[in-house]
């Protein structure tokens, strides 16, 4: 309860009071109502405020480059980097284009499109679009070549400030080669704050040659190891210098990267060559079951991996927008389609003339031409193009000379799982137990209560479905198309013979020598040449060891 003072008030009194104390509350209210009011306006007001003083300074600094002389234009371009202005890059990469213009009525407007009688402009300071205009309304700020280098190197300081790592990687390398005086303050400051480790080892070269360039014998410690092409341009102009310290420092230099150089080269055409040998590998393991098995000499093998390869563009068609998922299903829908393809070849022609290979192989050549015509007539003549998944693009950057193709990288892995595969089948199946037993002697075999002829049936099945499998990784590396089986049938009888037949050991060990011999003469002796040495090669080593690198032992060696 509220104290009232004693004696107890009049009414007047009393009445007094509470009027005082309704005044008081609205005045509260009032005073409240203003301060709100004011927090309204204020802000926006004082925002106002700063976006006209920050385009008072924008606008200083535009005119500033809107000058005849060059010089005067590069310390404009320095201004601007050093405003810390966040439409910055977006200035200098306009002015770099030459899309930054002044119009008549003194706007600074950038150009979005210069075809055509009329040009669409926005303005500079604030992107608004302002409708189209003349050429003649429009007066270009001109620069030269000196400062198309500077505004690119302004362009990369800026670039290192952005939030986005793969930007200012991209930054720090083109800053190798371009850092000047002005510019190796700042990058300097970049590398203390910068927290990526690609980022500060590319701005720690970029120093290193600016200070290399400037005779600083410590610079070639910092760049000694380096593969970078730039690093080795400035060793190899310091090499040259008059000053014989640094010259033989950068020399030195030189002369250990170039060795690092050739060791690179080295293990890039064994990549590159192992990546060749896993396709071989691929397109002959399937001949090398049917061939061990059946002693067929299939020409339309090639054929086989064709139609693999055109099921994954197939597959693709089906699902548009999705290259990945596509080419997963493919893996099973190529198996299959070359494997009922192979059964309809052996259950067509191979059964009615086993033991005479002859005949087979021109049959089977028949066959090969027919579906070759069979895919030109039903979908084109014209090589297709497979589209390859993201998760398969670009390359796995191991240095700066080295990178290894993620494509070949996936068909060599699939490449050693389709051989596991393979292995598993004919060690830990009965297929595979009976295959084994049909080559060694198929006689015994059909005495034993084995089906000979499910055996070939099933043999020629599988074989065809790998053909088919190699015929999906192929699409990842070539353009599909009818003679896309061509290419390849010949080298996979080479892989199959040296490596000696109906041998998957020796399939996979003759396919990757083979890829990498090849790799390893192309280079000095061409393509056709390197071909032409490798079959001299294997015929050679044929009239020493007539069954291969493995030989089958025991009966099978007999047959």
């Amino acid at each position: 309860m509220r104290n009232f003072p004693w004696p107890w008030p009049t009414l007047a009194e009393a009445g007094r009071c509470r009027a005082q104390w309704w005044a008081r509350r609205w005045l509260q209210a009032l005073l409240a109502g203003l301060l709100a009011l004011l927090m309204l306006i204020l802000p926006p007001a004082i925002a106002h405020a700063q976006d006209a003083e920050r385009d008072t300074a924008a606008l200083e600094l535009l005119e500033a480059l809107d000058v005849d002389s060059f010089p005067a234009k590069g310390e404009a371009i320095d201004a601007i980097v050093a405003s810390e202005d966040d439409r910055a890059r977006y200035w200098l990469q306009s002015l770099l284009d030459g899309r930054l213009q002044r119009a008549d009525d003194g706007r600074f407007v950038v150009v979005l499109d210069n075809t055509g009688r009329d040009w669409p402009v926005e303005d500079a300071l604030n992107g608004e679009a302002l409708g189209e205009m003349s050429r003649r309304e429009l007066d270009r700020i001109g620069i030269n070549n000196a400062l198309r280098n500077q505004l690119r190197s302004a362009i990369a300081v800026v670039d290192l400030y952005a939030a986005d790592l793969e930007l200012r990687r991209a930054s720090a390398e083109r800053l190798l080669g371009e850092v000047d005086s002005e510019l190796a303050e700042p990058i300097a400051a970049v590398i203390d704050e910068e927290a990526d480790s690609r980022v500060r080892q590319r701005l720690t070269l970029a120093l290193a040659i600016h200070r290399l360039e400037q005779g600083e014998v410590e610079a070639v410690e910092t760049l000694q190891g380096s593969l970078h092409s730039r690093v080795r341009v400035a060793l190899n102009r310091a090499a040259s210098s008059d000053d014989p310290l640094l010259a033989a420092a950068a020399q030195e230099a030189v002369n250990s990267i170039e060795q690092n150089l050739r060791i690179n080269r080295g293990l890039e055409t064994l990549y590159f060559g192992l990546s060749l040998g896993s396709v071989l590998v691929l397109a002959a393991i399937g001949l090398a079951i049917t061939f061990g098995v059946m002693g067929v000499i299939n020409m339309a093998h090639g054929e086989l991996i064709m139609l693999g390869a055109y099921t994954t563009w197939a597959m693709q068609q089906l699902l548009p927008g999705q290259p990945g998922l596509a080419l997963i299903l493919a893996i099973p829908a190529g198996f299959m389609v070359a494997a009922l393809a192979g059964i309809a070849i052996e259950r067509g022609v191979i059964q009615f003339l086993k033991g005479r290979p002859l005949e087979t192989l021109l049959a089977t050549f028949g066959i090969s031409l027919i579906l070759q015509q069979l895919v030109r007539t039903a979908i084109s003549p014209q090589n297709r193009t497979v589209v390859t998944p993201e998760w398969m693009s670009g390359s796995l950057v191991v240095n700066d000379a080295l990178s290894l193709t993620l494509n070949r990288m996936y068909v060599l892995g699939f490449t050693l799982v389709v051989f596991a595969a393979l292995m598993l089948i004919m060690r830990r199946t009965r297929l595979g137990l009976e295959v084994r037993a049909v080559t060694q002697n198929r006689a015994m075999a059909r005495s034993m209560g084995i089906r000979a002829t499910r055996v070939d049936i099933m043999t020629f099945a599988l074989g065809s479905g790998v053909a088919g499998l190699a015929g999906v990784a192929l699409s990842q590396l070539t353009n599909v198309g009818p003679n896309l089986g061509q290419n390849y049938i010949i080298d996979s009888f080479m892989v199959v013979v040296f490596g000696g037949v109906g041998n998957l050991w020796g399939t996979l060990v003759a396919g990757l020598s083979l890829g990498v011999i090849n790799q390893i003469l192309e280079p000095w002796a061409g393509a056709v040449l390197a071909k032409i040495i490798v079959l001299v090669f294997i015929i050679l080593f044929i009239q020493k060891r007539p069954r291969g690198l493995f030989p089958q032992k025991g009966r099978a060696a007999e047959g």
